[in-house]
């Protein structure tokens, strides 16, 4: 997350939905909070179906839709969306930004009464966002069960997430001298060679909470972060962060994603975030999901897109290096302890929490 974000959260918090900028995209009306509008009555009627029942009838209606738009964050979408329009023969129109543009584009359309996205592919606190706005509607069945229970959420369910790890690079931090854990970065010998990212307050939230529950007291744990950031350099982005730890820029990345790691290491950069197999613990964990609007177009073909998310899409997820919201027997987080981010704390105090994380990044120096 980033400031920009921030501020849309606490303006949509504040249900003042306008706020977040812009004129929305003029178009044919739609009864995004009407609780009988078409496509909830479509949604409704496939949740109450199972098995082949389910599938069929959903692929029928779908067919009759024909198409399907959807709004995404994701960076990796492409090869999904190839992959389900080749499997049955749907047109996806796409629309891709970052998660805050996303975000923008769905509430000025929704207070334009505009019908624009059919289904939204983004991360969690936009998804909460909308949520909290009663743009999305539910979705049930045996394919949400089989998720992780952190990305069952309000009106969403997750189609992966983001784990954020510490990542070290392997020319920079011999073997046997990886830290330990987080707290181990905040010693004088990691002086000028630790990486922070300077959005990263969901992650530095959920660290704080985290170390709540273990006996911290608030004094202790905002010492450690300023100490962390004395000895860290701020990157803005975790793509760029990722540049420069395989660059050897810095050493340790004490936020990064744990698939840009695994991306830049397959390229053959030297860079890891696993000591014989096992990770720095805790790794906290974001969701990333798929809401449907109530106001869809194509509600059927996109409730067929969330299905093939939560199942020959998670191939496509995990090809990429993410992290899947369905485990499997090859779990890359089996036995790992794992943090989620306090999302609901997020959503009600955005400012809170950027606020107090931009005190701690503005001691540290710049990457």
């Amino acid at each position: 997350m980033n400031k920009h974000l921030a501020g849309c959260l606490a303006t949509v918090a504040m249900l003042a939905v306008a706020a977040c900028g812009g004129s929305p995209t003029a178009g044919n009306n739609a009864s995004t909070g009407a609780e009988g509008s078409p496509a909830q009555q479509v949604y409704e009627q496939i949740n109450g179906l199972s098995g082949e029942e389910r599938s069929q009838t959903l692929l029928d209606m779908a067919k009759k839709d024909g198409q399907l738009t959807l709004y995404t964050s994701n960076t990796d979408m492409d090869d999904v969306v190839k992959a389900f329009e080749d499997k049955y023969g749907l047109h996806v129109e796409t629309y891709r930004a970052n998660s805050e543009t996303v975000l923008q584009r769905v509430i000025q359309e929704s207070t334009a009464g505009y019908q624009g996205a059919d289904i939204v592919e983004t991360n969690a606190g936009e998804l909460n966002a909308m949520q909290q706005q009663q743009l999305l509607s539910p979705y049930a069945g045996e394919l949400r069960d089989k998720v992780r229970p952190e990305g069952r959420k309000d009106g969403w369910t997750a189609d992966r997430f983001n784990a954020f790890v510490v990542g070290w690079n392997t020319g920079k931090v011999a073997p046997g001298t990886e830290p330990r854990s987080l707290t181990d970065l905040a010693d004088p010998q990691w002086k000028g060679r630790v990486g922070l990212e300077i959005g990263d307050y969901d992650w530095y939230a959920a660290m704080y909470r985290y170390y709540q529950s273990k006996g911290m007291s608030d004094a202790d744990i905002s010492t450690f972060f300023q100490r962390l950031a004395g000895n860290s350099k701020i990157t803005k982005g975790h793509t760029v962060m990722g540049e420069l730890l395989s660059a050897g820029q810095f050493d340790v990345a004490a936020s990064v994603y744990s698939h840009t790691v695994d991306n830049a290491a397959a390229k053959g950069a030297s860079v890891a975030w696993k000591v014989d197999g096992k990770p720095i613990e805790p790794v906290v964990l974001r969701p990333n999901g798929a809401g449907l609007m109530k106001s869809a177009k194509h509600p059927a073909a996109a409730m067929l897109f969330l299905d093939f998310l939560l199942t020959d899409g998670q191939q496509a997820i995990a090809g990429a290096n993410r992290i899947g919201a369905v485990p499997t027997a090859d779990d890359p987080l089996a036995g790992v302890e794992t943090v989620s981010v306090p999302e609901e704390d997020l959503l009600d105090n955005p400012r809170k929490w950027s606020d107090d994380y931009k005190k701690i990044t503005d001691s540290a120096g710049q990457a």
